[in-house]
């Protein structure tokens, strides 16, 4: 099989999809291995490190033009009309991106296995948790620096200041991201508080996690009540495939003190604030209602060197297998087939099909 790695174009975004430990993996097997030139370079890698691998450097359109496509955000805009009938392995969030690129997927027949939407045998979500817990640990760090009166925050350090903690961070979420943050805060000695659905997980959380987090059941009761004196607020909210729901209103925004910060981890999901919107690291906060709001959408890609390597890690035996077997891979195994998106023309996520409004084009991928 050959397979590519194209150069990502979003917005500040130096992760690559494939190590060269990986490509020579590959390379060992009997594939033939494609790297856009310079789509290492980001992350530490060199076309010279590839090529020792056994990759060949090619250009934009070569890379484009192969059977397997390993990429690591959604295909932007302007690479739309690359999108041919062969298999997209990459970073996808339909539900919270223009519905433009789905309708191109279809259009071009493209096999699309999103990372986030493929489980394992027990329903855990593997080629997400890496980046869900940089995002994580990030939206603490990236939250206490926008908490600075020079940055435009209230001046709350989170933080323990000799023997006393400082700042309140509240975290929607109990999954990866929201384990990771409120640990991250915890550790720097921040009033951690943690919230989430299921009882039975907050137990089973408190009982692994330092007594100094606050578990929190989630309703909007419970929200409310604690927003009001929260400096940093972290969304953390997944549902698998779907647009993120909106926890925390417009009016409950309103409702923050002036300076506070919103750091919205969903936001590659549609967001689970509502006064969320799409930031860039060229451009990553607005202020809305005097509360600062970081939304950018590939976080993981401030840090693309520990960004790619924990990635790899997780979706080189996913590859391997689709190098192997091609579609057999995911007829073989239903967990990994959860990462079609889209096939042959239809829509094969039953999530991203209602959350755009496109359950016509729905279809089982069994059934295809």
């Amino acid at each position: 099989m050959i397979i590519s790695v194209v150069k990502e174009i979003k917005d500040k975004e130096n992760r690559v999809a494939l190590t060269p430990a990986g490509a020579k993996s590959l390379a060992q097997s009997g594939h033939k291995v494609r790297i856009e030139s310079s789509a290492g370079t980001g992350a530490g890698f060199t076309d010279k490190d590839y090529i020792n691998a056994g990759a060949e450097i090619v250009n934009t359109a070569a890379a484009w033009d192969t059977d397997l496509i390993l990429k690591v955000k959604e295909p932007q805009q302007q690479e739309h009309p690359c999108l041919k009938n062969n298999i997209l392995f990459t970073y996808l969030h339909l539900a919270g991106v223009a519905p433009a690129l789905t309708d191109n997927l279809v259009k071009a027949k493209t096999t699309a296995i999103a990372y986030e939407t493929v489980e394992d045998q027990d329903g855990q979500f593997p080629l997400l948790a890496p980046m869900s817990a940089i995002a994580g640990n990030m939206a603490a760090l990236v939250g206490a620096y926008y908490l600075a009166k020079i940055n435009g925050g209230k001046g709350i350090q989170p933080g323990r200041i000799l023997s006393t903690r400082h700042g309140k961070v509240m975290v929607l979420g109990d999954g990866v991201v929201g384990q990771h943050a409120a640990m991250t805060a915890d550790g720097i000695g921040a009033n951690v508080f943690l919230f989430g659905k299921s009882d039975s997980k907050l137990k089973s959380l408190s009982a692994t996690t330092p007594n100094t987090i606050q578990f929190v059941e989630s309703d909007e009761a419970h929200i409310m009540q604690h927003l009001r004196d929260t400096d940093l607020l972290i969304g953390a909210v997944l549902v698998a495939g779907s647009r993120a729901p909106h926890l925390v209103t417009e009016e409950m925004v309103k409702e923050m003190q002036p300076g506070s910060v919103i750091v919205d981890v969903s936001i590659d999901q549609g967001g689970c604030i509502e006064t969320s919107h799409v930031t860039t690291h060229s451009d990553p906060v607005f202020v809305k209602h005097d509360v600062i709001h970081y939304c950018v959408s590939n976080m993981p890609g401030a840090y693309p060197r520990t960004a790619t390597l924990a990635l790899t890690d997780e979706t080189l035996p996913y590859v391997i297998r689709l190098a192997n077997e091609g579609i057999s891979a995911l007829q073989k195994d239903h967990a990994f087939a959860k990462g079609v998106n889209t096939y042959q023309g239809f829509i094969t996520n039953k999530a991203v099909a209602e959350s755009l409004g496109k359950s016509e084009l729905l279809r089982e991928f069994s059934a295809l």
